[in-house]
């Protein structure tokens, strides 16, 4: 491939729509162009780089006895009644109707079509385990569409699907596809990707884990243990409190706290410490709109997926008016509504004396005692982890938390879809079961861009050799030049009779700099320079995106060095 004839466009500047690194760089080195919100067309360049993740992956899960299908991008909605999905979920699911009236909708996801696809071969025992899965483009209407290919409308996705006959079958299978997953991230060049324990949201199932590139970009927070191998998404992560507060049971008294309507506010006002507060934050049902209140202390925020989890459907923050239940701002968990569904969080226990709201305007409560002043009280884990809180595997006061990237996810989902779905295999025995399946997920373009926001330097991506567009990039100083011409003609013809993926610049009249900031761009790992100057002492510059090489190579021993070199890089990812 010659570089005068590569569709897409580089050029210097930034764009100004672009907020992160990696979409700026694959904008003005012509990977990608901007279609619709969340929506983009690949060049060349970005679908040479995702069609070498896409054999990777499919490579590692060949490797696993994976059988590759194909399911289809629309889908009727029945099928997703079926699983119960069409209702439950909300947007992001487009539906539709065809000409015939017929409800359809475009696929987000395919646990209903992999079921569907299966539920007649898997009648006998003997047919499993076995896993299938696909490389597939879907939609899904993202709300806010960012960062370019870190979070689109849409994707293309490597998706799996195995299918076991005990939960123990499927815990070693699920062991299988977590290791394959480390070596698809390696082979990508991210060794350093990262495992976390995760919720399993519209998924279902019990057990999750996500792949996190960490990155400050990202959008996900990440709990890590500093001292060892604990790691969680913080929808996930167990946040433990120890409450070792040395205050006297008080009595209850009612308080005026006017306009103070915030717990920062009202403990500034009464001179009280925030961590001896009782928070409220407010929620309502998406099914029909009851109030749910959960009550953490003070200095601690309420993880909404723990909540959700908890109330067992979806809720939305509460609309909160004069016919509400509840007082906005004075909400206490002493004389609350019975309309109210109610959680407290564990980090309310053992407080003997707190501010709370009253549940009347312009008044609290101090010395709540919750154990003695509220009927019933039950705790939960409903809060957020904090920088430095409790590790839950080794106890130490050593979490940290960090910004990450999701580039792949794995699930254990039971029974979720087989039973709701019908489908059923008949055991040794003549006993019918529902089949336990798992599920394997990796976004082919955000791991791209997540690997181009984590190695690239001012200039332009540093793409790892495994899924670099082209492993070398031949530039021709001074085109022009009759006998650099040649020399240059014959090293790509030579690289390229010896295997390598080269990308050829020859275009005259284009000044040095020019030409070095468009392979900048494309990021190529190796960089072959042919250029009068060198070519008067017989050598040709040989040197690394990365800058770790850069060399003076004689002309005769020039190809080997290349081939050496890319065969060094290839063996660094692979070890």
């Amino acid at each position: 491939m010659k570089v005068r004839n590569l569709v897409g466009q580089r050029f210097k500047e930034r764009p100004s729509d672009c907020v992160v690194d990696s979409h700026a760089l694959m904008v003005r080195g012509g990977y990608m162009k901007y279609v619709g919100s969340g929506i983009f067309s690949e060049f060349p360049v970005l679908r040479r780089v995702t069609k070498k993740i896409e054999n990777i992956i499919r490579e590692e899960m060949d490797a696993i006895d994976g059988q590759e299908v194909l399911f289809p991008v629309v889908m009727p909605a029945e099928l997703w009644e079926e699983s119960g999905r069409y209702d439950s979920i909300a947007s992001e699911l487009v539906r539709f109707n065809d000409r015939n009236k017929a409800r359809m909708v475009l696929g987000m996801t395919h646990e209903e079509a992999a079921v569907q696809l299966v539920r007649e071969f898997g009648q006998s025992y003997q047919q499993y385990p076995f896993m299938i899965y696909q490389i597939q483009r879907k939609f899904r209407d993202e709300a806010r569409p960012r960062a370019g290919m870190i979070r689109v409308r849409e994707f293309t996705m490597k998706d799996a699907y195995s299918f076991h006959t005990s939960q123990e079958d499927l815990e070693e299978y699920y062991q299988r596809c977590y290791d394959a997953y480390n070596r698809v991230f390696a082979r990508a060049g991210v060794p350093e990707v990262v495992t976390v324990a995760s919720d399993s949201g519209m998924m279902g199932g019990s057990v999750s884990h996500e792949y996190m590139l960490l990155n400050e970009i990202g959008e996900d927070s990440i709990v890590l243990c500093e001292d060892c191998d604990y790691s969680a998404n913080m929808e996930a992560a167990q946040n433990i409190v120890e409450n070792n507060f040395d205050i006297p049971v008080a009595e209850m008294a009612e308080v005026h706290t006017p306009d103070k309507k915030t717990m920062e506010e009202v403990c500034e006002y009464l001179n009280a410490d925030l961590k001896l507060s009782c928070k409220a934050v407010v929620y309502q049902k998406n099914a029909d709109d009851k109030f749910v209140v959960a009550f953490t202390r003070g200095d601690f925020e309420v993880n909404e997926t723990k909540l959700r989890n908890l109330v067992g459907e979806e809720i939305h923050p509460a609309v909160i008016d004069e016919e509400s239940p509840v007082v906005a701002g004075f909400i206490g968990p002493v004389g609350i509504s019975k309309d109210v569904e109610v959680y407290y969080d564990l980090s309310l226990k053992g407080i003997p004396a707190l501010v709370a709201g009253a549940n009347k305007v312009d008044y609290h409560f101090t010395g709540v005692n919750l154990e003695r002043d509220v009927e019933g009280v039950v705790y939960h884990d409903v809060a957020k982890v904090v920088e430095g809180g409790i590790c839950p595997k080794c106890g130490k006061h050593s979490l940290t938390i960090k910004r990450g990237i999701e580039v792949g996810n794995i699930f254990q989902l039971g029974t979720k879809y087989t039973e709701s779905m019908g489908m059923t295999y008949t055991d040794k025995d003549g006993v019918v079961h529902n089949p336990i399946m798992g599920c394997y997920g990796i976004g082919v373009g955000r791991l791209a861009a997540s690997v181009c926001e984590a190695k690239h330097d001012d200039y332009g991506p540093i793409w790892p050799i495994s899924i670099a567009p082209w492993e070398v990039h031949l530039c021709c100083l001074r085109a022009d030049d009759e006998q650099t011409k040649a020399v240059a003609d014959d090293m790509y013809a030579k690289l390229k009779a010896a295997g390598a993926e080269v990308i050829y610049d020859d275009r005259a009249g284009i000044r040095p700099g020019e030409m070095f900031a468009d392979a900048d761009l494309l990021g190529v790992p190796i960089r072959v320079v042919v250029s009068p100057r060198n070519l008067k002492e017989n050598k040709i510059e040989i040197s690394t995106r990365d800058k770790s090489v850069k060399d003076s190579v004689d002309m005769e021993n020039a190809l080997e060095y290349v081939l050496n070199l890319k065969k060094e890089m290839i063996d660094a990812l692979n070890k």
